[in-house]
C-alpha cells in the first residue's frame, strides 16, 4: 500500500485555534502531536510504501517540518496550485504515484481525523486491502450513534468478503432524516477514507469525470521539483473543476465497495466533537491547559498561556488564543463558520493567522505595535537562516535573549551572544543566521513609517522565496 494523506482543508469551525495559515491538521488538539503527526502515526504496523502528502502552497513548510520532527520518509508533498477539492488532489496523487509504470494500492487518509482504536483502524485497512486487490474502489463505513447532520452516509448492499458492494451514498441529511438513518443497520457514516489500486480509479475517473483526469494529467506532466515539493504546472490545474471524489466517481462506479470501521473515528470538525471524544471530569468537562472552572458543567475550555477562569456556566465553549477568545454556547458551535466568514470579509488578521507566525527556519511573535513601531520576539532553529534581504521603509534593532546569532549587514558579519544587540538601517542588506547547536531568541524592534510584512526585498533564501513576499 501507498498512503496519500491529504493536507489541505481550513478547518474554520475550530476557529481561534485554526486558521488559514495554520489549520487544525497541524494542531495538536487530540495528543501532544499534531493530527498530521497521528496521522503518520497510526500506519505503523501497516506494510506500507513512503506516503506521499498533498497540501497548497502556503503550508508547505508547515508540512515538511512537521515530517522532519517525527522523521518520516515520504515521497513528496504535492502542492495544489489552488484548492480543487478531493477529486482533484487524490488524483494528482494516483498520477504520480503511477509514474515509471507503477501501480500500488493507494490507502486514502485525510490528516485531520481521530482514530483512537489504532488495532481496529489496521484491521479495516487489512480487509480493504483485499478488496481492492480485486479492483474495488473501497471507501470505510463508520455505524453512527448519533443522528448527525455534518456527515454523509453510506448504504450497505450485497456482502462482500470482507465488505459490502455500496447501495448508495446519501449527502448530508436534514436532522428528522439522520434520526431515522440510525435504525437502519445498512447504514455507516461516510469516514473519507478510501482504498483503491491507482489505475483502477484513474479508469473510473476518466470514464466518470474527464475533464478532472485531463486537467490534472497535463498539469502532473509540466510538474517541477522543490526542496521536497513537486509543483504541479499551475496554468492547466486551473482548468480542473472542483468537485469531491465522492461525487466525481465514488457515487458513480460499479466498483464502490464498503468496509465497516469501528474504531472510534472522528473528523474532529468542531469544540463540540472535541468536547464528546475527550476525558471528561466528575462535572463532565473537557479542560486543556492553564484553567480553572467554579460551578460549571458539561463545558470545553481550552487555555493558551494565560489562565482562563470560568464561574457558573453550564454548556459552554471557551478557547482562549494570544489575539483572540472565543466563548459559544456549545449549542451554538456550529455558527462559527458563519463568524469566521464575517472576520474575512471584514479583512481582519484575525481570521487568516495567529500572533505567533511559523516560517521554514522558525517562527515569531508579534507582541506589540503601533502607528510607528512593531516589536517580535523571533526564533530561529539551529542551523537556519532568514533569506538575505532589505527593506525599504523600516529599519530594526536585535537583542539577543538565547543563543548566538550570525548578524550579517552589508557584508560585513558579527557574531552577537546574550544581551548583546546590533541595528539594520533602512535598505540595509542583511541576513540573519542561528550558527549554534541550541535555538536563537531575540527580540526585534521595528521602527518606520510602514512596517507590513511586505516591505522586504529578498536577495537569496534557503527555502525558494526569492521574489516572494507571504511566507
Amino acid at each position: 500500500m501507498k498512503p496519500i494523506i491529504l493536507a489541505g482543508g481550513v478547518g474554520s469551525r475550530l476557529w481561534p485555534q485554526s486558521r488559514a495559515a495554520m489549520p487544525k491538521q497541524f494542531l495538536a488538539l487530540t495528543s501532544n502531536q499534531s493530527m498530521l503527526q497521528q496521522t503518520v502515526a497510526r500506519l505503523d504496523g501497516l506494510t506500507t510504501q513512503p506516503p506521499v502528502f498533498i497540501c497548497n502552497e502556503e503550508h508547505r513548510f508547515i508540512v515538511a517540518e512537521q515530517l522532519r520532527q517525527q522523521q518520516t520518509e515520504h515521497d513528496g508533498i504535492l502542492l495544489e496550485p489552488e484548492p480543487r477539492n478531493t477529486a482533484a488532489a487524490i488524483t494528482l496523487a494516483a498520477l504520480h504515484a503511477s509514474k515509471e509504470g507503477n501501480d500500488p494500492i493507494l490507502l486514502v487518509l485525510a490528516a485531520d481525523h481521530e482514530i483512537r482504536d489504532v488495532s481496529a483502524f489496521h484491521t479495516a485497512v487489512n480487509q480493504a486491502h483485499h478488496l481492492a486487490e480485486q479492483g474495488h474502489l473501497v471507501t470505510f463505513g463508520v455505524t453512527p450513534d448519533k443522528p448527525h447532520t455534518g456527515y454523509g452516509y453510506i448504504f450497505a448492499g450485497e456482502c462482500l468478503a470482507n465488505g459490502y458492494h455500496v447501495d448508495r451514498f446519501v449527502e448530508k441529511p436534514s436532522p428528522e432524516v439522520a434520526k431515522s438513518y440510525l435504525k437502519d443497520r445498512s447504514c455507516y457514516w461516510n469516514s473519507g477514507i478510501f482504498m483503491f489500486r491507482a489505475s483502477a480509479f484513474l479508469s473510473e475517473l476518466k470514464r466518470c469525470q474527464p475533464d478532472v483526469f485531463a486537467a490534472c494529467s497535463v498539469s502532473l506532466d509540466g510538474e517541477q521539483h522543490d526542496l521536497d515539493f513537486i509543483r504541479p504546472d499551475s496554468a492547466s490545474f486551473f482548468a480542473c473543476p472542483s468537485v469531491s471524489v465522492d461525487v466525481a466517481v465514488m457515487e458513480r462506479t460499479e466498483l464502490a465497495a464498503m468496509v465497516p470501521m469501528d474504531a472510534g473515528w472522528s473528523d474532529v470538525g468542531s469544540w463540540q466533537s472535541l468536547w464528546e471524544g475527550g476525558q471528561k471530569d466528575p462535572a463532565d468537562n473537557v479542560v486543556k491547559g492553564n484553567v480553572m472552572l467554579e460551578s460549571v458543567t458539561k463545558s470545553y475550555v481550552n487555555a493558551g498561556e494565560r489562565l482562563v477562569t470560568v464561574i457558573g456556566l453550564d454548556n459552554v465553549i471557551v478557547i482562549d488564543t494570544k489575539d483572540a477568545v472565543m466563548v459559544a454556547d456549545k449549542s451554538s458551535a456550529e455558527n462559527i463558520k458563519a463568524l469566521v466568514d464575517t472576520l474575512k470579509s471584514q479583512g481582519r488578521p484575525e481570521y487568516h493567522s495567529h500572533r505567533e507566525v511559523f516560517r521554514p527556519w522558525g517562527s515569531y511573535d508579534a507582541l506589540d505595535s503601533g502607528s510607528r513601531f512593531q516589536v517580535k520576539r523571533i526564533k530561529v532553529e539551529p542551523g537556519k537562516a532568514l533569506s538575505l534581504q532589505m527593506h525599504h521603509h523600516r529599519a530594526e534593532h536585535w537583542v539577543v535573549v538565547t543563543g548566538t546569532a550570525r548578524v550579517t549587514i552589508e557584508g560585513e558579519s558579527q557574531l552577537l551572544t546574550e544581551n548583546e544587540s546590533t541595528y539594520i538601517p533602512v535598505g540595509a542588506i542583511h541576513v540573519l543566521e542561528n550558527p549554534g547547536k541550541i535555538p536563537l531568541e531575540l527580540i526585534e524592534i521595528q521602527t518606520g513609517a510602514y512596517i507590513s510584512e511586505d516591505d522586504i526585498v529578498r536577495y537569496a533564501d534557503n527555502f525558494g522565496r526569492v521574489n516572494r513576499t507571504d511566507n
